[in-house]
């Protein structure tokens, strides 16, 4: 391969855990011929000792701003407002693609800077499916907290733990009142995720995919106490909840919880409400009358670090060790220019094609 100089970036948000190379994997990267900088973090959840200890060389948080121009910037979630210009290439989820909030000013500065976002959300094979995901944790945690709320058993503001503890608190006790529960996109990786943690709660799901979503029966939704939405819809598609139906006075819905969090897209599948909620306040009461709740945190893989950051690495080192031009890479960088034009945005001369 050619040589590839990555810089895994501190993550900016102070509740982000979650490392996308783990230091197992950092040292198969070196060992690969790649240079791989870690910048210090006081919240991963892997010591920077363990990636220097595994070849790595060690930088100060925040310090990507002044990498080599040839460096790949690696990470998870947005980036601080500054820079204005970005000059790197950069992979990690931007969410820019769908024109969600924000999308425009961020890829604005890519196209000031000369450079270019590769979205993890779009490194896709042939057929489309991700290579590298962390939606089985994301439904798993979504459904545990939906589960947690639901019983009045969620305590805020929330702590990263491992899955043995969050099991624990799962299943069921003396005098807990049994509850329906809905997943939407069961059969996906966040869908399989929500359905084990509600199975470690001893429900059994209604379990909807595509089928059920073409022909959606909002009655049949709305006689759920619990649901959990693990869709993320890339093409426009009749909303699963509208306003109206969260003033059906029949409804039996009490907690709503959205893994997606796709809040000010487009194709955002549940258009009603406007904000995510996070760890100081995990659940949110959209209604009154009748009552419902709303979770919609969108770094929930980050209450497990360990677990998801582990699964998530696996899954990326082979991607980053063909890191190139073409194939998955070159489907994402072509999605960024395909949204950059889309925005009306204008490039610059880019430094790296």
């Amino acid at each position: 391969m050619t040589e590839l100089h990555l810089w895994l970036r501190h993550e900016a948000r102070t509740t982000e855990r979650r490392t996308p190379i783990v230091p197992s994997d950092a040292r198969r990267l070196v060992d690969s011929g790649v240079t791989l900088t870690v910048e210090e973090s006081p919240q991963r959840i892997f010591p920077i000792e363990e990636y220097e200890a595994a070849g790595c060389r060690v930088a100060p948080a925040g310090s990507w701003v002044s990498a080599p121009a040839d460096a790949v910037v690696l990470g998870l979630k947005e980036l601080p407002d500054e820079p204005a210009q970005l000059q790197h290439r950069h992979i990690f989820f931007g969410h820019a693609f769908k024109r969600q909030p924000g999308a425009a000013e961020l890829l604005g500065r890519f196209a000031a800077g000369g450079g270019a976002l590769f979205d993890l959300e779009y490194l896709v094979d042939d057929s489309g499916r991700r290579l590298a995901a962390f939606g089985f944790w994301a439904g798993y945690l979504g459904a545990a907290l939906a589960v947690l709320q639901h019983r009045g058993r969620l305590v805020a503001p929330l702590t990263p733990t491992v899955q043995e503890e969050l099991d624990e608190l799962l299943r069921p006790a003396a005098g807990d009142e049994e509850f329906t529960a809905l997943v939407i996109g069961a059969l996906g990786r966040s869908g399989r995720g929500a359905r084990l943690a509600f199975h470690t709660a001893g429900l059994e799901p209604t379990c909807w995919d595509l089928a059920e979503t073409r022909d959606l029966d909002r009655r049949a939704l709305l006689d759920h106490d619990v649901m959990v939405n693990a869709v993320l819809a890339i093409t426009p598609v009749p909303p699963f909840l509208r306003e109206e139906d969260l003033d059906d006075p029949a409804g039996r819905l009490r907690t709503l919880c959205d893994v997606t969090c796709d809040v000010g897209s487009p194709l955002n599948v549940l258009p009603v409400y406007d904000r995510t909620t996070d760890w100081d306040e995990p659940a949110r009461r959209l209604r009154k009358e009748p009552p419902l709740d709303l979770i919609a945190i969108d770094n929930l893989p980050s209450l497990l670090p360990l677990e998801s950051s582990t699964g998530f690495s696996v899954s990326l080192l082979p991607q980053l060790l063909e890191f190139g031009v073409g194939g998955p890479w070159g489907r994402c960088l072509d999605r960024f220019h395909r949204a950059c034009r889309e925005l009306g945005i204008v490039e610059g001369e880019s430094r790296h094609d």
